[in-house]
């Protein structure tokens, strides 16, 4: 700025700064004194005394005759250094947007966490062990970091809302918890879904809206499931062996998917009958009971009778066996008896048929009653028989019948 202003204000006065020196064309020696010449746009100067006329200025103004070379060629000289040093400054802006947007790509996995590298939106790699990483930066490359070891919940049924005092508020959605079972009754089932990431990069490019994919997929299978199984093992004993088909069923479609999804566990959280049908249902309830209760009687009832029915027809068999066999033997001790007595007939008749005679007779006449008649006695003609063996006299009976 001095070296400017000691060109423009010399020692002799000031100094036009649009026009030239006392030398140049068309001014008179003195800032009084005009001169014959012609201005720098084509104004010109009448001579004359001491008011002589001035040389027209810029835009046909009267003024001073103006040289733009001459006063950027000044301007330059003056602030030379000055533009030096803010092209330095620039540069150095320059170099630090470029170390920071290149040490942009440094990023750190933390324990538990896979991070997926895309390279201009293509999936290029993943780092899986925890620790620093670099990748090429945005956008040329960016990553996405995906925690793989949190359980996540998905609710079927039912939703919790949080309350403004605390804790959570359960609230039943009826369109997802209503379901029919195979014996045509309805029931009303919570579940939740838990699971987490198993493979980040199929979790991400494989499945479009993960949670909602996973959630109808989900529903899908638990109403599969509950339409082939009856209520009693839903509501009551069964839901362990329910919520492991669940699982298995739905980690299955989701291998199909290759969504990278892992089922974790499947937890029913309520069964119950519509409050609709309960009255229905308890009567199914209660038949149910008294069948069973009736199929108890009954099977005491078979345990009791058909252990003794087959002790009987036992019985009645070893019975009829022993029967058999001792006809058998008598009829085979008759016939050798028969062959024996006809043995001895065959010898002796007359003694044989004697003999066979008095044996007739005695056992004939064991059982027979005894009477003996004298008509010769006096009296009735009958006499008491008193038999020596042993045992009560037998009472006399009248008989009027005569020898």
């Amino acid at each position: 700025m001095s070296d400017m202003s000691d060109d423009i204000f010399h020692n002799d006065g000031p100094k036009n700064p649009w026009g030239k020196g006392s030398n140049d064309k068309g001014s008179a020696s003195g800032p009084s004194v005009g001169g014959g010449g012609r201005g720098t746009n084509g104004g010109s100067g009448n001579g004359g005394g001491a008011g002589g006329g001035r040389g027209r200025g810029p835009s046909g103004h009267n003024g001073p005759d103006f040289d733009l070379d001459d006063l950027l060629r000044r301007t330059r000289n003056n602030f030379g250094d000055g533009f030096k040093f803010s092209r330095n400054i620039v540069m150095l802006i320059i170099l630090a947007v470029i170390g920071l947007w290149v040490s942009s790509g440094v990023y750190r996995v933390q324990p538990g966490e896979h991070a997926v590298i895309q390279r201009f939106g293509e999936y290029n790699r993943t780092q899986e062990q925890p620790g620093l990483g670099y990748h090429l930066p945005t956008p040329i490359e960016t990553v996405k970091k995906l925690n793989v070891t949190l359980d996540r919940r998905i609710h079927i049924g039912f939703q919790e809302e949080n309350l403004r005092r605390g804790g959570t508020q359960k609230r039943d959605i009826p369109q997802e918890s209503l379901m029919l079972t195979s014996d045509a009754n309805i029931v009303d089932i919570d579940v939740v879904v838990l699971w987490n990431i198993a493979e980040a990069y199929k979790y991400m490019f494989n499945i479009r809206d993960q949670e909602d994919t996973l959630k109808k997929s989900a529903e899908s299978v638990l109403r599969e499931v509950v339409g082939q199984t009856n209520l009693q093992p839903i509501i009551t004993e069964g839901r362990d062996e329910v919520a492991e088909r669940i699982k298995l069923k739905l980690q299955e479609t989701m291998d199909t998917y290759g969504s990278g999804i892992s089922i974790k566990q499947i937890l029913i959280q309520g069964a119950t009958v519509h409050p609709d049908v309960i009255p229905a249902f308890d009567d199914v309830v209660a038949a149910l009971q008294d069948a069973e209760k009736f199929q108890n009687e009954a099977t005491i009832y078979r345990n009791d009778i058909i252990p003794k029915a087959r002790g009987e027809a036992i019985k009645m068999l070893q019975e009829a066996q022993g029967y058999k066999q001792s006809e058998i033997a008598k009829a085979t001790g008759d016939s050798q008896r028969f062959t024996e007595v006809y043995t001895a007939y065959l010898k002796g008749k007359d003694v044989t048929k004697e003999r066979i005679y008095i044996e007739t007779m005695e056992d004939v006449l064991k059982n027979a009653t005894i009477t003996i008649i004298d008509q010769e006695a006096g009296g009735q003609g009958v006499l008491p028989y008193l038999p020596l063996s042993g045992g009560q006299a037998q009472q006399p009976r009248r008989n009027t019948s005569s020898r």
